[in-house]
């Protein structure tokens, strides 16, 4: 039987990191649900439409986004042909994606995608509406949150490593705006599943994070 996590959060949170490093420990894989949402913003701005903009769902028409995965479980995002795994992680692309995932067709377009990802398969799916929306089923769901000093500053060592410019109280800003439009959208808001293990990483490593879902995890397999 095959084993699906859910792992939701704001932005900052660390989702994505933690739930690649948990995959590749469990040899599950890992998808990165909300590479999706920027994959459709980046084309959105690439294509000259507001991200805010409901012509963005009749604009994905022309978008083909694919999954592929590196040999080490890197997850890849193609789009028309171009891997743009590193182009969808600017704070700009960041933005458009809340937008666009407050689009109802925009989401509904990528809900059997995100699904069929999963499907048959032991996965580490993370987003802001898995265990509400994508898998209601999940064998085990988890909310990661953490302070909004604790994510932005995070965020601004990520863009530093980088060697992105970076400014500490823009990406405060941003984070908060974010969750403003995450929480408050009219579709599938960010909320936590009634059934899901709330974790605040706020104190916590990067590698205190994984141990204890991996633990979670291993107690079902």
């Amino acid at each position: 039987m095959s084993i699906q996590v859910a792992i939701d959060g704001p932005a900052g949170a660390g989702k994505s990191s933690v739930s690649k490093a948990v995959a590749a420990k469990l040899g599950f894989i890992y998808i990165d649900t909300g590479a999706l949402y920027r994959t459709v913003a980046l084309h959105a701005i690439r294509n000259g439409v507001s991200t805010s903009d409901v012509a963005v769902a009749e604009l994905m028409k022309s978008a083909d986004i694919k999954i592929c995965y590196d040999d080490d479980g890197t997850q890849r995002i193609i789009l028309n042909g171009e891997d743009v795994s590193e182009k969808i992680r600017t704070p700009k692309v960041s933005m458009g994606a809340s937008d666009v995932a407050k689009i109802p067709r925009v989401r509904a377009g990528l809900l059997d995608l995100q699904r069929n990802l999963a499907k048959g398969a032991n996965a580490v799916m993370d987003g802001r509406d898995i265990g509400t929306s994508i898998l209601p089923d999940a064998a085990i769901k988890i909310f990661l949150t953490a302070s909004v000093d604790a994510r932005a500053k995070r965020r601004f060592d990520e863009y530093r490593q980088k060697g992105e410019p970076a400014d500490l109280e823009a990406i405060k800003a941003d984070i908060k705006k974010r969750d403003e439009q995450d929480m408050n959208r009219e579709t599938a808001p960010l909320r936590q599943a009634e059934d899901a293990v709330l974790i605040d990483t706020s104190d916590m490593s990067f590698s205190q994070v994984v141990e204890r879902i991996k633990s979670m995890i291993e107690k079902i397999l």
